[in-house]
């Protein structure tokens, strides 16, 4: 609670600075258009400031806020007018918020119940509609409401509590920018590395040239002497050539100090190039760590909302819930914690609506009415961590997962019999595989676990699904500790360099021919005793076709990825070795290759792809797979799906009459149960799509008769309606409907991509 406080106070902190610039613009802009934007401005602040207050308990800033957003309602729709009087209350009431920040609780404060029948009276004293807006008469001033007091002059904020001493607020985005630089620095401490390496592979030469030197002097030394003996016998003086060969002595006498000289500054350049290296790296390595650091989180800052959302989720279920975190003080990249909350809702609400069943139904089981949720996080390594989300439900049906997939003819009858239950269960991953009997509001829509799967592959992870039945499901999600760098394997094909991230490489080997073995038309290769299936990476690439990849004695070089029990060896020519990678995104036009995450500027200045594991390792399964029957094609000239709308309001009737007919169906329309019951037995439809509450027969028992009729048992039928309620939800389901849409959360895209699911 203390932390959330100290959230609370910083975020209430800004949306005061921001409704007090409000109401000194007010004074200031006389234009009736510029008024009300900035009237709406400030009501939203209000109201932004009192769910924040709501959220920890303090209902005493709520219910000055909630308050103040009766004046601004009134503001904005013209019964008040903004006169000096009722914006000095405003300020006012401003100063008293301030003054209550410190505190931990809410508590009674005269001062406070004062201001507040102020405001009542401000709202109250706005004009009827229709009629010219008032002004509030003048009052005397608020005494002071806080130690800290209301500021004197309007727009002054009092003096800054105690909680805010030690820290400074920067904005995310600058805080984004300086890591971005500071990660930049990656690439000339690389650099600088490489031209160590240079240096060194330099004064190597050298010395190989002094070397072949040394080796060559001696053998001309002898020449000139044999032709001196030879020039001396035959009486000849100093002939031409040993006028040359004393030439050449001279020049390598010199060479051979030019050697030295070259190799002496060669030294000194290596030994200063190794000094700028380890310095570089020493304040590159501290400032990416400090930086780092800045953007690392608590687990907790993160979970700290998810107790009420399971709450509030599990009291609409009528399903009792427990909550367990474990690990919230373990720090994490903020940039990893806002990618993951979307993707950690979307797991906690399939726990509940999926797996947690309903007390009766637990009893039954022998277990406790009340289910449980695990929420925890540890850290594997120096450079990975695992998020652990689990329930004690019913588990996943790998059955109703695989009914579910060759229902939307992402697998063959023939290739679902040879699919083993942990590769059955990996297609609950699959946009639009649903267990649920119904789609509604919260699930059903086969679209949670998917985003899942692609929220955290994009981060470089892996999600991996264990459930058992009657004994609960996991989810474990593995994650990189960084985002933008990360040690990396550089691999040869062809001309080409490829990254691969170091975290997903579970070995690199050596094979030889006689290893590789042919199973089903698939090549592998013995590992730990298993078969693993062997691939050219090139071939997954889509590269042309290559020679290569074969070192001395006929054997071959291959990188060995894992996610979860799936390991693939993929052959490439050359493992040139690890290095740590910067990351850089390939522009909006490039945004998602597959096969791809980025790119990367090596420390020789070279640019290498950097490649997706689990793209990769799908692309692998998609190319060992046994080609697929083509799906059948539909003719062109072939009939729109019709729909049977029922709904007694005129309105409603026509609103969705022109969304399906906007949309390419054929609509037919029912003014209630029976009319619609009628026309199904005289006519062929592909779906129906009806309200719930109508007079002479109610959509409930509508779904009941089209069910009991044998012709009509499969008709696929979707309930829009106002009940809301999970007991008429339940009933829902009783009657057969296929989904159920709640009109206040109506929406055309969701009822459109209902019927095209089901159609």
């Amino acid at each position: 609670l203390k932390k959330l406080l100290a959230t609370f106070r910083l975020e209430a902190d800004e949306h005061l600075k921001a409704m007090s610039a409000g109401l000194l613009e007010l004074r200031r802009v006389p234009e009736e258009e510029r008024q009300t934007e900035i009237v709406e401005r400030i009501f939203r602040e209000a109201h932004s400031l009192k769910g924040a207050a709501r959220s920890v308990n303090r209902t005493d800033i709520e219910s000055v806020c909630q308050s103040l957003e009766s004046v601004y309602a009134a503001l904005k729709g013209k019964k008040l007018i903004p006169a000096p009087p009722l914006l000095d209350l405003l300020q006012q009431t401003g100063d008293a918020l301030y003054g209550l920040l410190p505190r931990e609780a809410a508590g009674g404060n005269a001062p406070i119940a004062a201001l507040l029948r102020r405001l009542d009276e401000a709202s109250k004293s706005a004009a009827p509609a229709g009629e010219p807006p008032l002004a509030p008469p003048p009052e005397a001033a608020l005494p002071a409401a806080a130690p800290h007091g209301p500021a004197a002059t309007f727009g002054a904020r009092p003096a800054a509590p105690d909680w805010a001493s030690d820290t400074l607020r920067v904005a995310s985005a600058k805080l984004d920018a300086v890591m971005r630089q500071t990660e930049e620095l990656l690439a000339p401490r690389l650099a600088a590395g490489q031209r160590v390496l240079d240096l060194r592979e330099a004064g190597g030469a050298v010395a190989s040239w002094k070397k072949e030197h040394a080796r060559i002097r001696p053998a001309v030394r002898a020449a000139e002497r044999l032709l001196t003996r030879l020039g001396g016998e035959s009486g000849a003086g100093k002939g031409k050539e040993q006028q040359l060969l004393a030439k050449l002595l001279d020049y390598l006498d010199a060479e051979s100090l030019h050697l030295k000289n070259v190799e002496h500054r060669l030294a000194r350049l290596k030994r200063f190039a190794e000094h700028d290296h380890r310095a570089l790296a020493g304040m590159v390595d501290g400032l990416l760590h400090d930086v780092r650091e800045m953007h690392m989180l608590p687990f907790s800052s993160l979970t700290d909302i998810f107790p009420r959302f399971v709450r509030e989720l599990a009291r609409d279920q009528d399903k009792p819930v427990e909550l367990k975190i474990e690990g919230g003080g373990i720090e994490v990249d903020r940039r990893i914690l806002e990618a993951m909350k979307d993707p950690l809702v979307h797991l906690l609400r399939n726990c509940i609506d999926h797996g947690i069943e309903q007390p009766a139904e637990r009893a039954r089981k022998g277990k406790p009415p009340q289910g449980t949720i695990s929420l925890a996080m540890s850290q594997i390594d120096s450079g990975k961590m695992e998020i652990l989300v689990a329930d004690d439900g019913a588990g996943v049906d790998a059955a109703q997962v695989m009914a579910a997939a060759r229902k939307l003819g992402l697998v063959s009858a023939e290739a679902a019999e040879a699919l083993g239950q942990a590769e059955a269960l990996a297609l609950v991953f699959q946009s639009g595989i649903s267990t649920s009997p119904m789609i509604t509001d919260v699930s059903g829509h086969g679209l949670g676990l998917a985003i899942v799967r692609e929220k955290v592959e994009r981060l470089g992870g892996t999600v991996a699904l264990e459930t058992q039945a009657d004994a609960g499901t996991a989810f474990r999600i593995v994650l990189p500790l960084s985002i933008a760098t990360f040690r990396g394997i550089l691999v040869r094909l062809g001309e080409q360099v490829f990254v691969l991230p170091a975290s997903g490489v579970e070995r690199v080997v050596r094979l030889a021919e006689q290893d590789i073995r042919t199973v089903e038309n698939r090549e592998t290769v013995p590992l730990d005793g298993q078969p693993a299936s062997l691939v050219d990476l090139g071939d997954v690439l889509e590269m042309p076709r290559r020679g290569g990849g074969r070192v001395a004695g006929g054997s071959l070089h291959a990188v060995v990825l894992g996610a979860g029990a799936a390991r693939v060896a993929f052959r490439v020519d050359e493992v040139l070795g690890e290095q740590e990678v910067l990351v850089k995104a390939l522009g909006r036009q490039l945004a998602r290759v597959r096969n791809v995450t980025g790119a990367s500027v090596l420390a020789t200045g070279r640019v290498a792809v950097v490649l997706n594991l689990p793209d990769l390792m799908k692309s692998a399964a998609r190319q060992a797979a046994p080609a697929r029957a083509p799906a059948a094609e539909v003719p062109v000239d072939a009939q729109p799906r019709s729909i049977l709308v029922v709904e007694d309001s005129i309105t409603s009737r026509s609103l969705l009459k022109n969304i399906l007919e906007s949309a390419g169906y054929r609509v037919a329309t029912a003014v209630d149960g029976v009319d619609a019951y009628t026309m199904l037995k005289s006519s062929t439809f592909d779906l129906v799509v009806s309200d719930v509450e109508m007079p002479r027969m109610d959509g409930f028992e509508l779904t009941s008769k089209v069910r009991s009729e044998a012709r009509l048992a499969e008709l696929p039928i979707v309930l829009v309606t106002a009940l809301e309620s999970r007991e008429h939800r339940e009933r829902g389901i009783d009657v057969g409907a296929n989904a159920y849409i709640v009109k206040s959360s109506f929406d055309q895209g969701n009822l459109l991509e209902v019927i095209g699911r089901l159609i």
